[in-house]
């Protein structure tokens, strides 16, 4: 009887289309989960949930294209990040993963699922993928406005992970297609056909106040209604910025539900 070898654990680039991916594979016989990050975060913030879960999982996380150690590329649209989860599978030859997105990751997650009901497991949403979005040109000045704002920021946010090497315009961009993408994603939401969990946070964000976050967690109840396979696994008292760190276990307990659910089977 011929013996499947665990992939080993790995580190280093992987190719996409203009740019190269920052790629971490813990490697592993367990289910593989992959990590997909906040909108300018590198994949530091999962440390916490990958300690919990231990190694029974198959960690794979990595940077988004000019964040972390990622390199820059001419295309920094979500669909480009949707395509880099199709790179970094194939790459580490993972056939059906477990997706946790936050924020920003988790739009990506459940867009990525409906792509590919048959190759994913499950998807544990962070804070995200819910459909609200401020949209317009209002909305979008108020952006344009805000990261203007943070631009002396932006050199002292890089080496800690929090901005992206691109400018405060590319920066404000990316935001603005994120909330668009987000008010129209109730259609993919409802046809999901894995099992989604949420994890919610009940404080504000950097961009919307508690009142406003509050507001767009609450656009998701008539989804839940309609589609049996997404659950609110826990709602967290963390803000949007501080969920992972505050509240890993509740976003490990969800993979182990998901990662239970599905077999638990090797990729």
């Amino acid at each position: 009887m011929s013996t499947v070898l665990a992939p080993a654990a790995w580190t280093g680039m992987v190719p996409a289309e203009d740019t190269a991916l920052a790629v971490t594979d813990a490697g592993g016989p367990g289910c593989p989960v992959v990590y997909l990050n906040g909108t300018y975060i590198d994949q530091s913030p999962w440390r916490r949930v990958i300690a919990e879960l231990g190694g029974d999982y198959r960690h794979i996380t990595y940077d988004e294209r000019a964040r972390g150690k990622s390199r820059r590329s001419a295309d920094y649209s979500f669909e480009a990040c949707v395509r880099d989860v199709d790179a970094v599978l194939a790459a580490r030859g993972v056939e059906r993963p477990l997706l946790v997105g936050w924020s920003y990751g988790a739009a990506v997650a459940a867009h990525w699922a409906d792509r590919n009901p048959g190759r994913v497991r499950g998807v544990v949403s962070v804070d995200g993928a819910v459909p609200f979005g401020i949209t317009g040109e209002e909305a979008r000045e108020r952006i344009r406005k805000l990261f203007g704002r943070m631009r002396p920021m932006m050199p002292l946010l890089r080496p800690m992970g929090l901005a992206a090497r691109m400018t405060v315009e590319q920066h404000a961009d990316i935001n603005i297609e994120l909330n668009e993408v987000c008010a129209a994603i109730g259609p993919v939401l409802d046809r999901l056909a894995c099992p989604v969990r949420y994890i919610l946070a009940t404080g504000g964000s950097l961009g919307g106040d508690q009142e406003e976050m509050e507001q767009m967690r609450a656009s998701l109840d008539p989804v839940l209604a309609r589609n049996p396979n997404l659950k609110v696994s826990a709602k967290v008292a963390s803000n949007h910025a501080k969920i992972l760190r505050n509240d890993f276990r509740a976003v490990a307990d969800a993979v182990r539900e998901l990662a239970a659910v599905s077999g638990h089977a090797s990729s």
